[in-house]
């Protein structure tokens, strides 16, 4: 491609893109200008998940009875009618026969019945304290989901911040090589520059423009995810604060022991309590169970024919009734000492929870403080950096720097923003799963 050729190409690429941006500033797009603390509050609004294990907790309730248990009374009524047409062939001991076709018979039975547990090994008691222990865990899953939704919601809104920043990095670096091409053009005219230098002036424009719209496009994608763990279906657009704040003054010992707090934490020591009751139901099993029965009667037997031709009963009664298992193939010590082994199972399982929590934490910890120091320093660079190549621009206008001087200056200043906004987004990031592990996120 000889050079005519390829400055229309360059200068058309230019065009296209401008056009384009121009376009996309002239869109009118509805725009929702989100805070932190208002992505929260949607996204608590919203969630689905929130609402299963809100849900969930409501179920769990309910469940928390002593109907539910077993340690209430259960009253059940009966009521049947009978019509039958028989064929009566009917002999006697005193020599009467009796012989009928078609003979119609009417039985009416109606009854009600309650019965109420007296003892049953205590099952009831331990079946009741399993259900409460069982709403209890169910607010701590809860709470569980509500710290992973802001966790989740702060994440992706800081990314959606870090995005932002890398645009704005961008856009200084593009005004930075739109004010190079400036210079050359004007020593163009003055016969002090050649056509190379502009070419390759316009390749770098170019070059960072579309780096800008590839940038952009990220953005869209982190402000999309945003809006998905929001759970707004309208693909409105949405606009955030520009800055991530830091706090300075976490404690690694005060987060280590706010582990006990952890939501997820307590439900598997919940587990364990849940465990210990279902070992107490089944060993219950082996129990004698007593139930006291109450009822109330009603028979009527009418027949056409036949030796007895009205029979009626009415009136209450009362017993009594105790079984003890005998023997079951040693099925109820078995189920025992099964749910035995779920009891050191569920230990083992919330000490793998601290162990594992534990780690987490200092990781994240380590993360923490190591970015909190890297950016003091790194603060310093971006600033530097900005100096840097604003005065490399001043000396490239007075023609005491060269092209690559100018480039340079712009890499440097490039990367040190984009190190500057990963340690921010980094620390944060630490931070808010510092904040989560411990149960200290709120909306």
């Amino acid at each position: 491609m000889n050079p005519i050729t390829r400055l229309k190409y360059i200068l058309i690429i230019g065009w296209l893109t401008t056009i384009t941006l121009s376009a996309r500033a002239q869109t009118p797009v509805d725009t929702l200008y989100l805070s932190l603390e208002d992505a929260l509050d949607l996204a608590v609004k919203n969630s689905y998940e929130l609402e299963i294990a809100k849900n969930t907790l409501e179920a769990n309730t309910l469940l928390n009875h002593y109907g539910v248990a077993g340690g209430l009374p259960t009253v059940a009524g009966t009521l049947s009618n009978t019509e039958q047409i028989t064929n009566l062939n009917q002999k006697l001991n005193n020599g009467n026969e009796t012989n009928k076709k078609g003979a119609t018979v009417n039985n009416t039975q109606a009854g009600i019945a309650g019965s109420i547990l007296l003892y049953n090994g205590h099952r009831v008691v331990a079946a009741k304290k399993r259900l409460e222990y069982q709403q209890l865990q169910s607010q701590e899953s809860l709470q569980e989901q509500l710290q992973n939704t802001l966790a989740s919601v702060m994440a992706s809104y800081y990314d959606v911040v870090r995005q932002k920043s890398y645009i704005s990095t961008i856009k200084t670096s593009i005004a930075a090589s739109q004010k190079r091409l400036e210079i050359l053009e004007v020593r163009k005219e003055a016969g002090m520059a050649n056509n190379s230098d502009i070419f390759q002036a316009q390749i770098d424009l170019n070059t960072l423009l579309q780096t800008l719209m590839e940038q952009e496009m990220v953005e869209k994608t982190s402000k999309t995810q945003l809006r998905y763990i929001m759970a707004l279906d309208s693909p409105i657009e949405i606009a955030v604060k520009d800055t991530i704040v830091l706090a300075r003054n976490i404690d690694l010992t005060a987060i280590l022991e706010g582990l006990e707090r952890n939501p997820t934490y307590q439900a598997a020591e919940r587990q364990i309590q849940i465990n210990q009751q279902l070992v107490k139901e089944t060993a219950a099993l082996r129990y004698p169970t007593v139930r006291l029965n109450l009822g109330y009667n009603y028979s009527r037997n009418q027949s056409t024919a036949g030796f007895t031709l009205l029979n009626q009963t009415i009136g209450p009664n009362a017993s009594v009734t105790v079984a003890v298992p005998i023997y079951n193939g040693s099925v109820f010590r078995r189920q025992k000492q099964v749910a035995e082994l779920d009891v050191q199972n569920a230990k083992a399982q919330k000490n793998i929870l601290l162990r594992d929590y534990s780690s987490e934490v200092i990781k994240q910890y380590e993360t923490y403080k190591s970015s909190l120091e890297q950016i003091t320093i790194q603060q310093e660079n971006y600033e530097l950096s900005k100096k840097l190549l604003d005065l490399t621009l001043m000396r490239f206008e007075l023609i005491q720097a060269t092209i690559i001087d100018v480039r340079e200056a712009q890499k440097s200043f490039e990367e040190a923003g984009y190190k500057l906004v990963n340690l921010n987004y980094a620390a944060k990031s630490a931070e808010i799963e510092l904040n989560r592990l411990s149960n200290q996120l709120a909306n």
